[in-house]
C-alpha cells in the first residue's frame, strides 16, 4: 500500500471511529432514563411562575426536567393526574430536638422526632425554632440532624443550652454572643439565624445581645413572643429587615395582640412588615386565634411562612399538621397559590436557602404530592372555636431527595390483582 493509500485508510478509520461516538452520545441523551417521573399533575411552583399541568423527570436526587410532557422512560412513574405537585414544604418553626430528658425540649421528650411527623404533611425541611443553644448544638446535630432523613436547619438559641427550662433560659451571663459565634461558623450550612424567647426578665442584654450575634454572622434574628416583658412596639422596632417574629395571632393577656381595640391591624405592625419584618405562623398549642387572623387577613396581613411550632403537644390540638394549617388559612380566605408560596418559596428565601423551596432543574428534589377534596370542613384555633371551610388539602405523596418517603395510596407500589 503506497503512502497515499495509508492516510486515506486512516482518515477513513478516523471518520468512522467519529460517527460511532457521535452515535453513542446521541444515543445516551436522547435514551436517558430517569429515576422518576411524575406525569399529569397540575405544578405549582411560585418561585418559577408554574401554574399548570406538566411532567416532572428526576434523577439522581436532583429535578432533572419540568415540561408539558417528557416521554423518555423511567424506572418509576407516578400518575398524578388530578393532583397537584408543589415544592416540598418548609416548616420554619418546630422543635425536633428529641432526647431521653422528660418534661423537657432541649433534649427532651417534649420535642418530637421529625421523620415520624413531617412526609405524611408534604413537609420536606424543617427548621429547629431554638430548642438547641450554642452549647448543645453539636449533640443535637449528632443526635437528631445526622440521624434525620427530613432535612434540619436551625435557629440557635442566644441561651448557652437552648430550652432546657426556667433556670438556664433566665441566665443573662449564658447568652453570650462570642461563645455562640464560632459554633455558627462551624455549622453556617445548617444555623439559619439566631433565637431568642422564653426570657421572663426586664434586662434588655438578652435581647440586644441576640441581635448583636444575628448581625456579627449576618443572619436573621427569630423573636419567639413569649417576652410581654417588652412591648410589641419596642420588640418591632429592634428589628431589621429579614428578621422574625412568631406566634403573630396570639391573643394572651400577658402581651399586645396584633389586632387593635378597633378591629384593625395595629399600624406600628403594618410599618414593621413594611419595613421588611418578617412574620412567621408560631401556631403551637396556644399561639394561633382566629380573633387576630380571620380581620387580619381580609385586611391582606397574611404570614411570611406557616411555622407549625411542631411538639407533642400542638400536634395533638389545634394546629395538627402542615396541610391542617394550609387548608385552615384557605378557609380564611387564601388562594390555593397562596399557601403553596407561603409554604415554600417564601420560607426558602426567609432563612437565605433558594436551593429550596422550588422545582428549578438542578436543585434537590423535594416534593410534595396532595389532592384538594371539596366538603365540609372543621377547623379550630387555640381558643377552642372553630371554623368551617370547602376544602382540605390531603396529601398523596412526599418525595425527599428523590425518593418516595410517603405514599398513601400506593401511587408509587407495583400493582397486583387482587
Amino acid at each position: 500500500m503506497d503512502l497515499k493509500n495509508l492516510h486515506s485508510h486512516i482518515n477513513l478509520g478516523k471518520n468512522y471511529f467519529c460517527i460511532v461516538l457521535l452515535l453513542a452520545l446521541c444515543g445516551t441523551v436522547f435514551g436517558q432514563k430517569f429515576d422518576l417521573i411524575i406525569k399529569g399533575g397540575h405544578v405549582i411552583d411560585p418561585a418559577n411562575n408554574i401554574d399548570k399541568v406538566m411532567d416532572v423527570a428526576i434523577s439522581k436526587g436532583v429535578i432533572a426536567r419540568v415540561a408539558t410532557k417528557i416521554d423518555e422512560p423511567a424506572e418509576k412513574t407516578i400518575d398524578a393526574k388530578g393532583l397537584y405537585v408543589t415544592p416540598g414544604f418548609i416548616d420554619m418553626h418546630t422543635h425536633v430536638f428529641v432526647g431521653p430528658h422528660a418534661g423537657l425540649f432541649a433534649n427532651g421528650v417534649n420535642s418530637v422526632s421529625p421523620d415520624d411527623f413531617t412526609f405524611r404533611s408534604g413537609v420536606t425541611t424543617v427548621v429547629d425554632a431554638g430548642t438547641s443553644g450554642w452549647r448543645s448544638f453539636p449533640l443535637f446535630k449528632k443526635q437528631v440532624i445526622d440521624q434525620s432523613k427530613t432535612r434540619i436547619l436551625a435557629f440557635i438559641n442566644i441561651a448557652g443550652d437552648g430550652m432546657t427550662g426556667e433556670e438556664h433560659e433566665q441566665n443573662i451571663a449564658d447568652m453570650v454572643p462570642d461563645s455562640a459565634l464560632s459554633v455558627i461558623n462551624q455549622y453556617s450550612g445548617i444555623i439559619v439565624g439566631v433565637k431568642i424567647g422564653h426570657y421572663n426578665g426586664t434586662d434588655w442584654t438578652p435581647y440586644d445581645n441576640a441581635i448583636k450575634l444575628a448581625r456579627q454572622v449576618e443572619k436573621p434574628l427569630f423573636v419567639e413572643c413569649h417576652l410581654p416583658q417588652y412591648s410589641l412596639q419596642n420588640q418591632l422596632a429592634k428589628l431589621s429587615p429579614g428578621d422574625m417574629i412568631t406566634h403573630t395571632f396570639e391573643n394572651i393577656k400577658e402581651r399586645m395582640p396584633i389586632i387593635g381595640e378597633d378591629g384593625k391591624v395595629r399600624p406600628f405592625v403594618l410599618e414593621a412588615k413594611k419595613r421588611g419584618i418578617l412574620f412567621d405562623l408560631g401556631h403551637g398549642g396556644a399561639g394561633f386565634w382566629f380573633d387576630q387572623a380571620a380581620p387580619a387577613v381580609k385586611q391582606g396581613f397574611a404570614p411570611n411562612s406557616f411555622g407549625t411550632d411542631l411538639h407533642r403537644f400542638s400536634m395533638n390540638s389545634a394546629m395538627k399538621d402542615m396541610t391542617n394549617v394550609m387548608s385552615k388559612f384557605m378557609a380564611l380566605g387564601l388562594s390555593l397559590n397562596d399557601v403553596v408560596q407561603i409554604a415554600t418559596w417564601n420560607a426558602a428565601t426567609a432563612i437565605n436557602h433558594e436551593e429550596l423551596g422550588n422545582m428549578k432543574v438542578g436543585n434537590v428534589a423535594d416534593i410534595a404530592i396532595f389532592k384538594v377534596s371539596e366538603g365540609t370542613f372543621g377547623f379550630t384555633d387555640s381558643a377552642g372555636k372553630s371554623i368551617s371551610g370547602s376544602k382540605k388539602l390531603e396529601m398523596e405523596m412526599t418525595v425527599r431527595d428523590g425518593k418516595i418517603v410517603w405514599d398513601l395510596n400506593g401511587l408509587g407500589a407495583k400493582k397486583i390483582d387482587n
